[in-house]
């Protein structure tokens, strides 16, 4: 194992105790506690056989399961081993949009990347029933989405990672695509918009688009226009990316039991509510025979032995995971949905001497792909005689769907006799970090990018080190050849290729993936819009079902570096997500704050102040503690209490106790989390507080800690702004005013038997 595979395995995968000792000796016993941990899913019996398959597929870095499996299967940890998630739909309520809020922090916590799709939220500007106020629309709320996300980030998790996805006639959609032109604005989020047949129908006959929510249309406008608002934004800040969701619905092998609206962070996932993504990747690099040879092949018989333990380990892997919500488990144990792909297709392309994007290599990636589909398909098919169909399998159904219908004769009557154990088998996600791991190898279906660069490393002591990488291609050719000898025409990279060699691969690939695929065009930063614009359409055509695109800019940046020389520079610590794909930006010093590796240890007695908030309609009273921490003669937040008998309000007190003090343990410029809270209204009306308009009770939270940090000297005072756009506040019928439901958040909450009792929805709470 080189040098960056062991740092690599280290860092990330190899397992430790909570002291930073380790547990796992060498490779070979990471391989082996992952391969047990899965093997527990399997008859006793075959517990033992099973394990030693899956070690042999994992040993040599053949068979690469996404990073979380590696870090935690069998580490008897609160994670879960899926990857991702597609988080149920949001309800067009205040109390179903902090429910949703409160279901991604916890899986946030556990690891998981989420997307979510805000079509669901009436447009900005729709009346709120009852409340006598306006919507502030999706993308106000993505905000909030956005805060917690960073705020999880910033106790220590992992990279929090989101997507975004909103439908092409939603009213708020121009404000959805324009929402990166701010800077560090909804910087947690990758954002998509969910394109439907007949606006691509309409930008195509320059026909008119309507902007519709709840059967109302709101406005009409040219569909060109919007799609060239789509693409124009993606051309200066490389978001939004587009999803073709009438397709991606119409060719899901689940369409008889489940709507698509959102896919994973990433992108290679289309998922229903609740959905999760399981994934795993064959390592095309190390099945070449005879690399750079004139008989140089891919190994077809070992790349179908591979993708048949891989297909039984995944599937092994739902029974043993862990899951956030019991919802994500449901969803997952009804549809036993995988996602097995393939990472270092471009190094074996190298290997077999064929270039990136060309005829040839299009043969050879749907031959090696057709391999791995029917392989899959061949293998879950008998896992189902052996262990059953996945419970939601109907056989009339399911045999009628387009991919099934490709399959060979054998295959399908295999099914139609026992069933599959696996919903949807195959997807292309970004390998990243799994790929280095692997020796560097090139990232899922990417081409490779740079041959040699700089990576820097963020260590956990806040150092950096600096270290020469090499793609893996390339150094086993100067290992043969020399370092004098020149690159055969066949290495071609990233910045060689056009958008034409990048779709012809995505396409090609698309024709034996049953889910989809993570793959992002680079464009050059010198390419007319026109052009660019037509990227997205050849891809729509092509059957491709979505298209990111990356093109460098002042905005944005590149993905990665390069520097003058044959040696690029990356700064690459991020997790497992692709270096193909827009990324939010990393943390870093900034005006002299820095952002601590390790949370504050605390110690026995805290100084600190206590508020008290009363809160017009609420029967209790919030009391709000912060303690503080004196470090270098300055007096810091240490940790923050929220408590009321508010009952009904303890979810999120308790998950704003615990986010708010992760942040405040881990040092830094903390100000930003008043800047969030102040930010929050309730579409019900606020109140006024000290002579001025406060819009929610989390926004006096905000107000609280706010006074408190001027008070201790922490942050400067600030003057409150004016408040204009003050909110009517209901009165009842005896001019009084309304109080409102805590479930359905009409004014309709009225005294009867000492009850307080809701008259629309019947709601009633004693005491």
């Amino acid at each position: 194992m080189g040098d960056i595979s062991r740092q690599i395995w280290d860092m990330k995968y190899r397992l430790k105790q909570p002291d930073g000792t380790p547990v796992d000796g060498d490779i070979a016993s990471t391989w082996a506690r992952v391969a047990l941990a899965a093997a527990r899913a399997e008859a006793p019996d075959n517990q033992r056989s099973a394990a030693l398959r899956f070690a042999g597929a994992l040993a040599g870095h053949k068979f690469l399961p996404a990073g979380r499996i590696l870090a935690g299967a069998g580490a008897d940890r609160s994670v879960t081993l899926f990857n991702c998630f597609v988080m149920g739909a949001i309800p067009d309520s205040m109390d179903g949009i902090f429910s949703g809020l409160r279901e991604a922090a916890l899986t946030l916590q556990q690891g998981g990347g989420i997307g979510y799709d805000f079509s669901t939220l009436r447009p900005k500007g729709a009346l709120v029933k009852g409340v006598g106020a306006d919507a502030s629309g999706p993308v106000s709320f993505m905000e909030v989405w956005d805060a917690m996300c960073r705020t999880i980030m910033s106790a220590g998790s992992r990279r929090g990672a989101m997507m975004a996805t909103l439908a092409c006639d939603h009213p708020d959609i121009e404000d959805f695509i324009d929402a990166k032109r701010e800077s560090g604005r909804l910087t947690m989020f990758n954002l998509s918009v969910l394109v439907s047949d007949a606006f691509m129908d309409a930008v195509k006959r320059d026909g008119d688009w309507d902007l519709k929510f709840g059967g109302k249309v709101y406005r009409t406008l040219r569909a060109r226009e919007l799609w060239d608002r789509i693409t124009r934004a993606t051309y200066d800040y490389a978001e939004p990316g587009v999803i073709f969701i009438d397709r991606i619905n119409a060719q899901n092998n689940l369409g008889y039991c489940e709507t698509i609206h959102a896919t994973n962070p990433c992108g290679e996932q289309p998922l229903p509510p609740y959905g999760a993504c399981l994934l795993g990747s064959i390592n095309l690099a190390q099945l070449v025979k005879n690399p750079f040879g004139a008989d140089a092949t891919l190994d077809e018989d070992e790349l179908a032995r591979l993708t048949t333990t891989a297909i039984r380990f995944l599937d092994d892997i739902i029974d043993v995971s862990r899951f956030p919500l019991p919802e994500q488990q449901a969803e997952a144990k009804a549809k036993r949905r995988i996602g097995l792909g393939v990472t270092g297709l471009a190094d074996a392309l190298i290997f077999c001497r064929t270039r990136y994007g060309s005829t040839e290599s299009i043969v050879l990636i749907e031959r090696w792909l057709k391999v791995l589909s029917h392989a899959a398909y061949r293998a879950s098919a008998e896992l189902a005689k052996e262990k059953g169909a996945f419970p939601l399998f109907d056989a009339h159904e399911f045999l009628k769907r387009p991919h099934i219908m490709a399959l060979p004769e054998d295959i399908r009557v295999q099914i139609a006799a026992h069933g599959i154990r696996n919903g949807l088998l195959t997807s292309i996600a970004p390998t990243g970090t799994i790929s280095l791991f692997a020796g560097n190898v090139s990232s899922g279906i990417e081409p490779v990018f740079a041959y040699t660069y700089t990576r820097k490393i963020l260590k956990a002591d806040g150092t950096r080190i600096e270290e020469d990488v090499s793609d893996y291609a390339y150094r086993k050719f100067r290992a043969l050849f020399g370092e004098d000898t020149a690159l055969p025409d066949y290495f071609v990279n990233a910045q060689e290729l056009s958008p034409q060699d990048h779709l012809a691969v995505q396409a090609a690939a698309q024709k034996y993936i049953d889910s989809s695929i993570s793959k992002t065009i680079n464009v050059p930063v010198d390419i007319s819009f026109e052009a660019f614009k037509d990227v997205y359409l050849k891809a729509y055509e092509m059957g491709c079902k979505g298209c990111t695109t990356y093109r460098p800019s002042e905005a944005r940046g590149s993905v990665l570096t390069l520097t003058p020389g044959p040696t690029p520079s990356v700064e690459n610590n991020e997790p497992d997500l692709p270096l193909a794909l827009p990324v939010a930006p990393r943390m870093r010093e900034e005006g002299g704050v820095v952002y601590m590796t390790q949370p504050l240890d605390r110690p026995e007695v805290l100084i600190g102040q206590t508020y008290k908030i009363k809160w017009a309609d609420l029967d209790h009273a919030f009391y709000i503690t912060i303690n503080d921490i004196e470090k270098d003669g300055r007096r810091r937040p240490f940790e923050i209490f929220i408590n009321s008998k508010n009952m009904e309000h303890y979810a999120w007190t308790v998950a704003l106790t615990r986010m708010i003090s992760a942040v405040f343990r881990r040092g830094g410029d903390v100000s930003f989390v008043v800047d969030e809270l102040k930010a929050v209204f309730d579409p019900r009306g606020g109140q006024w507080m000290n002579a001025h308009y406060v819009p929610s009770i989390l926004a006096a939270i905000g107000e609280v800690i706010e006074r408190h940090l001027v008070a201790t000297g922490f942050m400067a005072a600030r003057e409150h702004p004016a408040h204009d756009d003050v909110q009517a506040v209901a009165v009842n019928a005896e001019g009084a005013p309304a109080r409102y439901c805590p479930r359905c958040g009409q004014p309709g909450l009225v005294k009867v038997e000492g009850c307080d009792t809701c008259v629309s929805c019947g709601y009633s709470r004693c005491g």
